[in-house]
């Protein structure tokens, strides 16, 4: 999914919120395509430095002790064979995530949404990494088990370039794993190249060869992607975009007051190209 290096593990980052839990749920099946190491990722905090005492501490590391036994649970739950290593580490939680994506191939967390607080809490992870790491990220919102998942979508932006190709990749590899349909959203505008309905349809005709199996559906807009998002009411289960449009993942993942909530469960897969 990068031109980087690929990594050795896929990164979790676990902070005991149900988001972070359904980001190692929908992470086993990362791992597992990948036959790499699932690595959960609980960061506590600055120890003494900080003027923490011993029992401060000892208390927070007992409290990462108990969320990733309750990732762990998780995963045993379900029943799939992958690799789990652990470690508790300290620091600022998203620089130590962002330290984590130079050694992984995909760095995973969750969000509940990112709402008028955003950029103090959600946005000091999930949208930093989304910029910053080194690997691909993925902001998970929900992890649907595979029988209520009939009917949604993987949402791409194809421009007319081939500049976006790994972010197309990664999108069809994501619905060939995940059993779920190709969204091709063709973006109409100046800014991003002239992608009429049929230059996208032969664009896409490539990647339907590579990928027979993944059922690809394309349209066209003159909106950008986010505006695309919110004025149809498609059940996207995850949007893919590329390192352009990191600094917009809070819009994609939207605030609690955005319209974009039509995709209240949409994950966002930003991939480095």
């Amino acid at each position: 999914m990068s031109d980087n290096a690929p990594g050795s593990n896929v990164v979790v980052g676990i902070d005991g919120s149900k988001a972070a839990l359904d980001a190692t749920a929908w992470a086993v099946d990362e791992a597992i395509a990948r036959d790499l190491p699932l690595r959960l990722v609980c960061v506590v905090g600055l120890g003494p430095e900080a003027g923490l005492s011993p029992n401060e501490i000892e208390l927070d590391v007992q409290y990462a002790e108990s969320v990733l036994r309750q990732a762990g649970a998780i995963i045993e739950e379900t029943g799939k064979d992958v690799k789990v290593d652990t470690a508790i580490l300290r620091g600022a939680p998203a620089d130590v995530l962002l330290t984590e994506s130079r050694g992984a191939e995909l760095l995973c967390v969750g969000s509940s949404g990112i709402g008028a607080v955003a950029r103090r809490l959600v946005g000091s992870t999930a949208t930093t990494v989304a910029e910053e790491a080194a690997c691909p990220v993925a902001i998970i919102r929900h992890c649907e088990p595979t029988s209520t998942r009939a009917n949604r979508w993987i949402a791409v932006a194809v421009k007319a370039s081939t500049d976006d190709e790994q972010v197309v990749l990664a999108a069809m590899r994501e619905a060939r794993l995940r059993h779920l349909p190709i969204l091709a959203i063709g973006l109409w505008q100046n800014d991003f190249g002239f992608t009429p309905y049929d230059e996208l349809d032969r664009l896409m005709q490539s990647w339907r060869q590579r990928f027979p199996d993944v059922h690809v559906h394309p349209v066209t807009t003159r909106s950008d992607l986010v505006k695309f998002l919110v004025e149809e009411d498609e059940p996207v289960a995850m949007v893919v975009v590329g390192t352009d449009e990191a600094a917009r993942v809070a819009q994609l993942v939207g605030p609690h007051s955005h319209p974009i909530l039509g995709h209240p469960q949409c994950s966002v897969l930003v991939v480095r190209s």
